[in-house]
């Protein structure tokens, strides 16, 4: 059986873009490159749908360019050939899947997660404080409106363009749904002209969900610029429970 790629449709309808609107910015991005490719309506269904596990080379160059993500963090099951190297000629920090569901390195059986309760799709606002060590110990708060897809246990989310508070700053989170609990990783990448000029942020998020189901509440950790570890409060509250178009026009905007 083949697994959906969620992260992946979460991600192009953060984009506000049809099957069709994305192939085609994926066929403008490798004529602009240089690399032209033939990405269509019917290739970008079998990257969601999991019938292709990962994207060619030639692919994953303009999924990255038109996503603004790397191609490690768009959900494809199977490692795709590219070497990664950061800016500075140093391997990049890998992403990992949540541990919940994998199996133990001794060979046990995986340890699987609770089924989930209800369907956490739609609309939510993100909230996350966090203190920042350059500006004098201040006090920070980040807020996206996200969409959120879920399939079986699997919660993918990524922000709608033009709906963070910091402006360019795309947030995507990549959870598992175990009963009430909520955990997984995010990753923000900030604005090049903004105060952190285009850092990329990651780390490990845990969140319980309230029973009524529009409200996840936990803390987010991550790491500093002095290899410090970092903590905050992060809330999640559900706004709408559709991803139709007009919902997610609605909400792309950024929140009060």
């Amino acid at each position: 059986m083949t697994t959906p790629n969620s992260t992946l449709r979460a991600v192009r309808m953060g984009l506000l873009m049809s099957q069709d609107e994305f192939a085609r910015a994926l066929r403008n991005a490798g004529q602009r490159a240089g690399q032209p490719n033939d990405a269509s309506k019917r290739l970008v269904q079998r990257w969601e749908s999991g019938t292709t596990a990962a994207p060619r080379t030639v692919y994953a160059r303009a999924l990255e360019t038109v996503t603004g993500l790397p191609i490690e963090a768009l959900g494809f099951t199977a490692p795709v050939p590219m070497a990664r190297v950061s800016d500075d000629g140093h391997g990049g920090h890998d992403l990992e899947d949540s541990p919940i569901g994998v199996p133990a390195a001794n060979g046990a059986p995986a340890v699987q997660p609770a089924p989930a309760r209800g369907n956490h799709s739609g609309v939510w606002l993100s909230t996350y404080e966090f203190v920042s060590s350059g500006r004098d110990g201040q006090v920070f708060t980040g807020k996206h409106y996200v969409v959120l897809l879920q399939h079986g246990s699997r919660l993918t989310g990524r922000s709608l363009p033009q709906a963070s508070l910091n402006p360019n700053s795309p947030l995507t989170l990549d959870l598992e749904v175990d009963g009430n609990a909520v955990t997984g990783t995010w990753t923000e990448q900030t604005a090049a002209d903004g105060y952190y000029r285009g850092a990329r942020y990651f780390g490990a998020l845990q969140l319980l969900a309230e029973p009524t189901g529009r409200r996840m509440a936990g803390k987010w950790v991550g790491f500093g610029k002095e290899f410090d570890v970092n903590t905050g409060p992060w809330e999640l509250r559900l706004m709408d429970a559709s991803t139709s178009k007009a919902t997610l026009d609605a909400y792309n905007r950024p929140p009060e």
